[in-house]
């Protein structure tokens, strides 16, 4: 199993899973959040076409993740996942049969890899977020909660990478100039895990056959690379340069799990 991401802040986010085997290969778009000529582009860049893909999974409707998903799903007949919740709150589109309801704790088996969705705390109407396997090794995403739960926990134990959202640092987003309701917002329980939390959630789940960490969905004006990397470091003991960081723009290259 391999992993990449095509980009991940809050100018859009989207993660490519796949899966393969002696008979072939599975993929997985986890979110589409920028438009279809742009989410083409970045694809290319990551050596995929649109039709490579196998299904489209989207978290929650906010537009840095839903993006481009339906009107993608639509052109190239990929199967579209999304909560009931996630659905309605986009208006209820109709998506030419494509159209699959994920839910809390559901596995979802796409070829050869296998979604299990479980719900974070986070500003939207039934978000989702996913552990990702092949049978043999497993990937936890986290992005877009506010705040831990056991619930959460219990999905990201045992895993060989973990996609973990740093979105901001403490002090930067209360220094900043974003109005104190945005503040809120950000920093409260439905919003977005900042470093430390990142950390604490990180520090709950680290093993020994963790391979792969990432901090991704950093904010630009409230956070820096090497902050993530120093929370995520001294929670788990790793280098900080062992701690892949997810850029807005170019994402980060294929990491495979052994």
């Amino acid at each position: 199993m391999r992993f990449c991401s095509l980009g991940s802040g809050s100018g859009g986010n989207a993660t490519i899973v796949e899966a393969s085997d002696g008979s072939g290969v599975s993929r997985v778009a986890i979110d589409c959040g920028f438009s279809l000529r742009e989410f083409e582009l970045r694809l290319a860049r990551a050596g995929l076409c649109c039709d490579e893909l196998d299904a489209i999974f989207v978290t929650h409707e906010h537009g840095d993740h839903i993006g481009c998903a339906v009107s993608l799903a639509r052109r190239h007949g990929i199967a579209l996942w999304m909560s009931r919740g996630t659905w309605r709150a986009i208006g209820a589109p109709e998506a030419d049969g494509l159209l699959h309801f994920a839910r809390d704790g559901e596995a979802v088996a796409l070829g050869r890899l296998q979604l299990t969705p479980y719900t974070v705390p986070h500003d939207a109407m039934e978000p989702l977020q996913l552990r990702c396997s092949d049978g043999a090794s497993h990937l936890g995403v986290l992005t877009d909660a506010g705040s831990i739960t056991p619930h959460l926990l219990a999905h990201l134990q045992g895993c060989q990478a973990l996609l973990l959202e740093c979105n901001h640092d403490a002090q930067m987003l209360a220094q900043s100039r974003y109005p104190a309701s945005l503040k809120a917002r950000i920093g409260g329980r439905l919003g977005h895990l900042s470093n430390d939390t990142a950390a604490q959630i990180l520090a709950s789940c680290a093993h020994a056959g963790l391979q792969h960490l990432v901090a991704a969905h950093l904010s630009e004006q409230n956070n820096s690379p090497e902050q993530a990397r120093a929370a995520l470091a001294r929670a788990c003991g790793a280098a900080p340069d062992e701690i892949v960081v997810a850029d807005p723009a170019a994402g980060f290259g294929w990491l495979d799990i052994r």
